[in-house]
């Protein structure tokens, strides 16, 4: 294992522990060969029978992939290191393809910043996922915001959202509370931080083959006390509005509502990288109608249109590496954006046979 990533088996259980809190957690090639690895090796491992996944810090669970490493090397000739940022995007989409279809139970504590990449290492398949967050929980797909779009299954689970909600969420990169995320079919529990001590003394103390279960029963009585988030009381103008066939015509329906909500969404996508907002619509709208690693191999094919494009290397370096936030976009509007333009983005990279997660089923 490396620095970073530290796992152990207790009681039948076993526990990945992310610990790179000066970077909340963000992920790099390292570390996701580190998840990998134990989840594989516990896959048919008798004497594992569920998973847990959280952090050292309670300030973030993971930030996501780590955008100043796909600065560095996105930028680089293969002899520099560009193609590590090959190798990051093939192994991550595998892996978040393993977790999907994990055959045992596979429990992420969600506290604190859950974003990007982290969402790819929470989001369990529907057989075998426990996503617990907590009122620290943070959590987003904030891709649009570096020019990059919802990967890591993005299009997968965003698009089965309730209603508009995906398209939501992928289009502006809103971040979300504990609310929401339970709203949106993106957690199943909320804990209270102040519980937080008390649930990891369960996780110790039962048996893994009974874990799910008793996080269950022991997250039920608090589910009240998440309250009502934004999504559920915007969730008739989010469908109004986000229902509409382009960006462009979603925001020319904001523009006709006054609603305090509808006019701070707006303000919201001004900031937005207007490229990747037209392809992330497009790219929630595909997924809808697709399986997981079908959405894997498009994302993975999207990926490679997008440094080959730039749009993301002008992102992070507008957010993190001058930190001016002051991207240049290209195209710079909404309105130059053109059909082509976004359709660009889904032409096949590699035939059918040669696609780096060909393997994936």
């Amino acid at each position: 294992m490396s620095d970073y990533v530290h796992t152990s088996v207790s009681n039948g259980t076993g526990f990945i522990t992310l610990d790179r809190p000066k970077a909340l957690n963000s992920l790099s090639l390292a570390m996701v060969r580190d998840i990998t690895a134990a989840l594989m090796a516990w896959r048919d491992d008798s004497g594992v029978a569920a998973v847990v996944i959280r952090s050292s810090s309670e300030k973030a669970f993971c930030a996501g992939g780590d955008i100043r490493f796909f600065y560095d090397n996105g930028r680089a000739t293969p002899q520099g290191g560009s193609a590590l940022v090959e190798d990051f995007f093939t192994e991550e989409y595998a892996l978040n393809h393993l977790i999907h279809f994990y055959p045992k139970p596979y429990i992420a504590l969600m506290d604190g910043v859950v974003m990007g990449g982290g969402m790819g290492v929470a989001q369990g398949g529907p057989d075998c996922r426990v996503r617990i967050v907590t009122e620290r929980t943070k959590m987003a797909m904030p891709e649009v915001n570096i020019g990059l779009f919802p990967d890591v299954g993005g299009s997968y689970f965003l698009s089965r959202a309730p209603g508009r909600l995906g398209s939501y969420l992928g289009v502006t990169g809103v971040t979300i509370g504990a609310a929401d995320a339970l709203y949106a079919g993106l957690a199943d529990h909320y804990v209270p931080a102040a519980e937080m001590a008390a649930l990891s003394a369960l996780l110790e103390s039962t048996a893994g083959a009974a874990l799910k279960d008793a996080i269950a029963a022991f997250a039920a009585p608090f589910r009240a006390a998440v309250g009502e988030g934004k999504l559920a009381a915007e969730r008739s103008v989010i469908d109004r509005h986000f229902g509409a066939a382009s960006v462009a015509a979603i925001v020319g329906s904001l523009k006709t509502d006054d609603n305090a909500f509808a006019q701070k969404t707006l303000q919201v996508m001004a900031t937005r990288s207007p490229l990747m907002m037209c392809v992330t619509h497009e790219l929630v709208r595909r997924g809808a109608a697709l399986d997981v690693a079908e959405c894997l191999r498009l994302e993975r094919t999207l990926v490679r249109h997008n440094f080959e494009d730039g749009e993301v290397i002008e992102g992070v370096r507008a957010l993190v590496i001058d930190k001016d936030n002051a991207p240049q976009w290209k195209p710079s509007s909404l309105d130059a954006v053109d059909e082509a333009m976004v359709q660009r983005f889904f032409q096949p990279v590699w035939p059918d046979y040669a696609h780096p997660l060909r393997h994936l089923d």
